[in-house]
């Protein structure tokens, strides 16, 4: 071969692998997610498509996300079975709505008297949250990303005063996750009913009660047109949502893609973490110029003792019987019992001193 040929086959070899390289980066990958909310849903809604716009130009196209709501795919609680199956790529949900099918998923919400949101976030990505969520929907071909916060979440709109327990006996109410386990054993008849059926539910009074999230997304709803009292928090201290990976797709993503995902998964929920906190200051201020039926109530003191005496009974009974619930059980309390103190000459030392009500 001469110089001449061996130059021209080099160019030309030069010229396929390069080609073959733009034909890898270019190659694109549209992802389907399925979220458990209505379309354009406040807030919730509105993390998904920030998550949509951030993958599409930091990948440069590369990763498009299709998101359908539940009016599309028809099944706001089935997001679980939905990914695992692979109909789905990615789901946006809250973990503890699967409690019924791996009772370990409601850990990765919240739990009563637990952490804080930046407690929580702290023990998810420097204490063993992380890997405690990928151990447990692991084993049914998912990974699990935390999805957004809404920070501390309301105890609840009823239509009567709660005064005693006494009053909770028998009150059909909504709320979902480990809080209804522990609503139930102390007398309440505990329903979960979508978001989209809650206010004809409360309106037609099918429930007495319902627990949705905090006034920027309550107020939208329309609940204090129907129920006078709201009640303070103790059931979601922080209420965290997930997204869910199939692993199959996620797999089949190069690793510059899937570390796209991963940050902008981080980004978007921690934004809906502040958008939370921002949109309930004013929502809540709203309340209270424009609807002076509204009347802000914390629960007696009998009701709050015989919820925490309750949480406790109950994820002792839990751990008991599974070994990994014990595990994610003493995690999240060995670190609650290692961060409170900080939390408490911090932000509770401040907010008591503040000057501000």
């Amino acid at each position: 071969m001469t110089l001449r040929s061996k130059l021209t086959a080099a160019a030309l070899l030069l010229g396929l692998s390069f080609a073959g390289s733009q034909a890898v980066a270019e190659e694109t990958y549209t992802l389907k997610l399925a979220e458990t909310w209505g379309p354009n849903y406040p807030i919730l809604g509105d993390t998904n498509r920030s998550l949509k716009a951030m993958v599409e130009k930091m990948s440069e196209g590369r990763i498009k996300i299709r998101i359908d709501s539940s009016n599309k795919h028809k099944a706001p609680f089935g997001i679980f079975d939905m990914v695992k199956a692979g109909q789905y790529d990615i789901g946006h949900t809250a973990s503890y709505y699967y409690k019924g099918k791996i009772p370990n998923s409601m850990f990765f919400t919240t739990v009563p008297f637990g952490m804080t949101a930046p407690e929580q976030y702290a023990w998810f990505y420097y204490g063993e949250g992380f890997d405690l969520a990928q151990e447990v929907y692991g084993q049914h071909n998912m990974l699990s990303f935390p999805g957004g916060n809404t920070g501390v979440q309301m105890g609840g709109w009823f239509r009567e005063e709660i005064k005693s327990l006494e009053d909770l006996q028998g009150l059909k109410m909504r709320t979902p996750g480990f809080a209804g386990e522990v609503m139930s054993d102390i007398g309440v008849a505990v329903t979960n009913i979508p978001p989209g059926e809650l206010f004809t539910a409360l309106e037609r009074g099918t429930i007495d009660a319902l627990e949705w999230v905090g006034p920027a997304l309550d107020l939208p709803m329309g609940f204090h047109q129907i129920a006078d009292y709201y009640y303070g928090g103790w059931q979601e201290p922080s209420a965290e949502l997930q997204w869910l990976i199939n692993k199959d797709t996620w797999n089949k993503l190069p690793e510059d893609l899937q570390e796209v995902l991963r940050v902008a998964m981080r980004t978007a929920a921690y934004d809906m973490y502040i958008q939370t906190m921002h949109e309930s200051g004013k929502a809540w201020s709203s309340i209270q110029e424009e609807y002076p039926n509204v009347k802000f109530r914390t629960f007696p003191d009998e009701v709050m003792e015989a919820l925490r005496a309750s949480t406790k009974k109950l994820l002792a009974e839990m751990a008991e019987k599974d070994p990994l619930t014990k595990k994610i059980v003493d995690s999240q309390r060995e670190y609650l019992e290692q961060i409170r103190p900080w939390t408490n000459i911090s932000d509770r030392a401040y907010l008591n001193n503040s000057d501000v009500e």
